[in-house]
């Protein structure tokens, strides 16, 4: 400053300036105020630009490209499984029913068949026929005179644990509880075949015998002797009738 010079004047030939010190420091507080919010803005501007760095200039490409490569990853797998179907079923072509055996009806046995539809009156209800498998069918003739034979049944079935029924229709019918009684060794039961089902169906001959097997086909044996002797054959009416027989072994060279 040049004390001969004039007021506010800089031998230096700067400009002039205004400067006014207040009297209490009290007056500047609200320069100070405007100045820290200017502070607190520019580091929110810093902290902003730290932020979104890697997204601008050439730092931006490889977050865009990551983000291509996953959604495209997506995509494809959930076209894949939707893109999945059950593989087909292999068709099986049929040439024809199998052949039925020789001398047999409708691919049974032959001298066999199936117990017809139908009730018998069992143990004084009614009974579908059809719940007497695995089981021994004596047809019981009217004036029967077969005592001995139905005894004789009766015991073989026992043996065997098959059930024996005592099946009386018609004339047969009025007789059947004494029979029963009298020659089934209390294991036999009484079966009235008030409609006839079973002897329609069989056509029974003298005393008539059907064995059924567990799949409902019944062997017929008619005009059975006193001294019938079915017990070979007793065990076989636990199995199917049309169920194949057991492969024979083959012999074992030593």
């Amino acid at each position: 400053m040049s004390f001969g010079g004039e007021p506010g004047r800089d031998d230096g030939g700067l400009p002039p300036v205004n400067i006014e010190i207040p009297d209490d420091a009290r007056e500047l507080e609200r320069d100070v105020l405007a100045y820290h919010r200017e502070l607190r803005a520019c580091r929110r501007r810093q902290r902003l630009r730290r932020v979104f760095a890697p997204f601008t200039g050439h730092g931006a490409a490889l977050p865009l490209i990551a983000t291509c490569v996953a959604v495209s990853m997506l995509a494809g797998a959930m076209l894949s499984v939707v893109s999945i179907t059950p593989a087909s079923a292999p068709t099986v072509t049929r040439t024809g029913a199998a052949p039925a055996r020789s001398g047999s009806t409708g691919g049974l046995p032959a001298g066999t068949r199936r117990l017809p539809a139908g009730t018998v009156v069992l143990d004084g209800r009614q009974q579908p026929v059809r719940i007497l498998v695995s089981s021994v069918l004596v047809l019981v003739p009217a004036r029967c005179g077969c005592g001995a034979a139905l005894r004789r049944l009766a015991a073989q079935a026992a043996r065997a644990h098959v059930p024996a029924f005592f099946v009386g229709t018609g004339a047969a019918a009025p007789q059947l509880a004494r029979l029963t009684a009298r020659y089934g060794g209390g294991t036999a039961r009484p079966v009235y075949d008030t409609a006839d089902v079973l002897g329609s169906a069989y056509r029974p001959a003298g005393l008539t015998v059907l064995l059924v097997h567990s799949d409902a086909v019944a062997e017929v044996r008619k005009n059975l002797p006193a001294g019938v002797q079915l017990a070979p054959a007793l065990p076989g009416l636990l199995r199917p009738a049309a169920a194949p027989a057991p492969p024979a072994a083959s012999p074992v060279n030593t």
